[in-house]
């Protein structure tokens, strides 16, 4: 593999000093002259007609200074891509939480004590909780139709509470079914689960004396948040800008308009700058977890183990609004179809269902986690069922270079196959396992890699320091650092010589924001801005020094032509130079296109696990992780990224999940979520399958989101080889296996 100066080198983290010091700015630290708090108040009902609301005596209490209701709204409507989310109820509330009315104190004790002194009398309504009831002819309908909603593909005309119903397929499903020599289906469950991010939703409004509208926001894409608000008021979005501060922990959730538009309509009814934070107990019982599912699977196996037919039916539940998702439909459902392996005949069907419920959003590889547990599970009870070893099945199936995935997609530079064998040997698959009831487990993932739009300007000093310029907040994902070092190892730099300055939705003319492959997208926009610098310093080092444009060379630090260093130059002196001759800092600027996967990357996973048998408790011991990666920016942050996701699928497997009773969810801390401590953590081993063949700047490719997705399959399956029992509904609870066990006595 190709060795680099800059790419490749263990950096810190661009905004690690500022945020274990203290001194990161979040939206709940911006403090501006005369601002004020808002609170919201929610509804106690799932699903009710809003009869009256009356709100003399909170506008009476001394200290508000705005109240505002749906009357003050109506019409609204905000969504990351569906746009059916009212900022506040309007003449019905459709789950439990849902913003029925807002105040805006001097104080947030005032506004708290405000919204005890707002009447509303409701009227209940019928009410449905399971999205396969939902989808019944004569279920209650959360949305009252007839209905047409805006979205960026056209107006989505929901039938009846099914929002959304996507289908894939090849071969002849029906032949292949009758061509099949043993035929499985199982179902399997999960759960809503939060993103557990430490810093709920936050933000402040200021409608500005020249009537520009100010917003500082915890929102992973700027300019989805600024479209989501300027159509929502009918402005033009440069009326609109959004501000860039920090973002504690995202992990998907944070992209939402949530109370953006409410803290609006309380800025311009009182006059003054509006700042509105969750509290924990709303972010558990109004934010938007990941979409629970129900996944059935129907394969038609061969004889000899290889897959020949499959139908899978997947379901969402996507809550009572659509507008916390990043499109219509979940495309993780895919991978319920084969994902990573080859199935001639196929047919997915995924639908996303009205519900009143807590809407659902992005949660880290979106639909994938819930589909990737179904079908790795379904696997491996069929390889149990058929006597086959379930390493060996895979093994079997795994798609090769020129193969179609099960999913109907095609991809070069496929490393399934080396991904598998890399993850079973490390983790010794076939050695005798330590104890009577432990076992081992193996899943694998896969995830295509496409990009987004991002656009990305570099500027160099005269003193030979570059600064990135960018919108695009840094969730977590290390976009900050690793632009660094792409930008340096293009101009020759250190990552300590680039700086970082984010910029407002006015200094940039657009971008996708944070997301799936960020430090890989937003990277490449970065390198293509910093290439444009190059070139534009080529050119006059040329016509200062008298060297060949073609032979110049830009290499630690200095200038010169190719196989002569000596004849070179500090890049200061020649920054100096073009900076004096241009009249400003030498700039370039790159904007991405979108583009469809054109390759993907691969995760396999193994878990040994130890079940006790009298109380049912699983101890994880060791989770092997072998990832398909191409040229690797920074050891430290791509290392936290597998590290953060495996635990994070181990919460997934084990314990986390937001229990919900008829719409109320009951589970309103994250102590009650059991979010996984230090204690919970295994032994956690990586294994990289090295190969720069990614879409990214140097061949990179993102990692961010692969490593999530099998972690809950490889428990579910090492726990059925420890004691004998298959759970296919998350949590894999004590509970849960204990009473398996004790059907299995039976």
């Amino acid at each position: 593999m190709t060795t680099y100066s800059e790419v490749g080198r263990p950096v810190t983290r661009e905004d690690g000093p500022d945020k274990v010091s203290g001194s990161h700015i979040y939206p709940a630290d911006v403090i501006l002259p005369g601002m004020i708090w808002g609170k919201v108040l929610r509804s106690p009902y799932p699903h009710a007609k809003i009869l009256n609301i009356d709100t003399s005596r909170a506008e009476r209490l001394t200290g508000v200074r705005a109240v505002v209701t749906g009357r003050d709204t109506k019409g609204m409507r905000v969504g990351r891509y569906l746009q059916d989310v009212p900022p506040l109820a309007e003449d019905r509330v459709r789950f439990v939480g849902e913003k029925v009315a807002a105040v805006a104190a001097d104080d947030p004790d005032t506004a708290e004590e405000a919204l005890n002194l707002i009447d509303v009398e409701y009227e209940p309504l019928p009410a449905v909780f399971d999205p396969l009831e939902a989808m019944q002819p004569g279920a209650p309908l959360v949305h009252e139709g007839p209905l047409s909603y805006d979205s960026p593909a056209g107006p989505v005309q929901p039938q009846g509470n099914i929002v959304y119903h996507n289908t894939w397929s090849g071969g002849n499903l029906e032949q292949g079914f009758q061509e099949s020599d043993l035929i499985f289906e199982h179902t399997f469950t999960t759960p809503w689960v939060h993103q557990g991010y430490v810093e709920p939703y936050s933000c402040i409004v200021d409608v500005d004396g020249s009537g520009q509208i100010q917003v500082w926001a915890n929102n992973k894409q700027p300019f989805r948040l600024r479209w989501q608000l300027a159509g929502a008021l009918g402005l033009p979005e440069e009326r609109i800008r959004v501000n860039p501060c920090g973002i504690g922990g995202d992990f998907g959730g944070k992209a939402g308009a949530m109370n953006v538009p409410v803290a609006y309509a309380l800025a311009q009814r009182s006059g003054r700058p509006v700042q509105m934070t969750m509290s924990y107990i709303e972010e558990l019982m109004a934010g938007n977890p990941r979409h629970p599912s129900v996944v059935t699977i129907k394969t038609g196996m061969k004889k000899d183990g290889r897959f020949w037919a499959r139908e899978a039916r997947v379901v969402y539940n996507g809550g009572a609004y659509g507008g916390f998702r990043g499109s219509l439909n979940l495309s993780g459902a895919r991978q319920s179809g084969g994902g990573p392996y080859r199935v001639p005949n196929f047919q997915i069907d995924s639908y996303m269902v009205y519900t009143n419920n807590v809407p659902c959003g992005s949660y880290r590889a979106p639909g994938e986690p819930q589909a990737v547990f179904a079908i790795e599970s379904h696997i491996d009870m069929i390889a149990r069922e058929m006597g086959i070893d379930p390493y060996e099945m895979r093994l079997r199936n795994v798609v090769q270079e020129g193969d179609v995935s099960g999913t109907g997609q095609a991809f070069s530079h496929l490393r399934g196959e080396e991904t598998l064998r890399r993850a079973a040997d490390s983790a010794g698959w076939s050695e005798p396992k330590a104890g009577v009831h432990t076992g081992r487990g193996i899943a694998l993932g896969q995830r295509p890699q496409g990009q987004a739009v991002f656009t990305v300007k570099v500027g160099m000093d005269e003193n030979g320091r570059a600064t990135i310029y960018t919108s695009v907040p840094d969730t977590g994902v290390g976009f900050y650092t690793v632009a660094r070092q792409v930008v340096a190892e293009d101009l020759g730099l250190t990552a300590e010589d680039v700086a970082i300055s984010r910029v407002d939705t006015d200094q940039v003319s657009f971008d996708s924001g944070a997301g799936a492959g960020t430090s890989v997208g937003a990277a490449q926009a970065a390198l293509g801005a910093a290439q444009e610098v190059r070139q534009n310093l080529t050119g006059l080092a040329a016509e200062f020094y008298g060297w060949a444009e073609e032979r110049i060379v830009f290499r630690q630090g200095r200038v010169y032509p190719q196989g002569d260093p000596e004849q070179g130059v500090p890049i200061s002196e020649l920054a100096a130079r073009s900076v004096g001759a241009v009249g400003g800092p030498i700039m370039g600027e790159m904007t991405t296109e979108a583009k469809e996967p054109g390759v993907t990357s691969f995760c396999a996973q193994v878990a040994d696990v130890e079940v006790d048998p009298e109380t049912g408790q699983i101890k994880v011991r060791r989770i092997v992780t072998a990832h398909d990666v191409g040229t690797i920016f920074n050891p430290l942050g791509h290392q936290g990224q597998i590290d953060g996701a495996v635990i994070q699928g181990l919460g997934y497997a084990l314990m986390e999940e937001l229990q919900s009773e008829e719409g109320r969810i009951s589970t309103l801390s994250l102590g009650d979520v059991k979010i996984p401590a230090t204690q919970d953590i295994p032994e956690l081993v990586t294994v990289l399958v090295e190969h720069p063949e990614g879409n990214g700047p140097y061949q990179g490719k993102a990692i961010g989101e692969n490593p999530i997705s099998p972690v809950a399959p490889a428990i579910a399956n090492a726990v059925y080889d420890a004691v004998g029992v298959r759970i296919t509904d998350l949590p894999i609870t004590a509970e849960k296996v204990l009473a398996a066990l004790q059907r299995a006595k039976k």
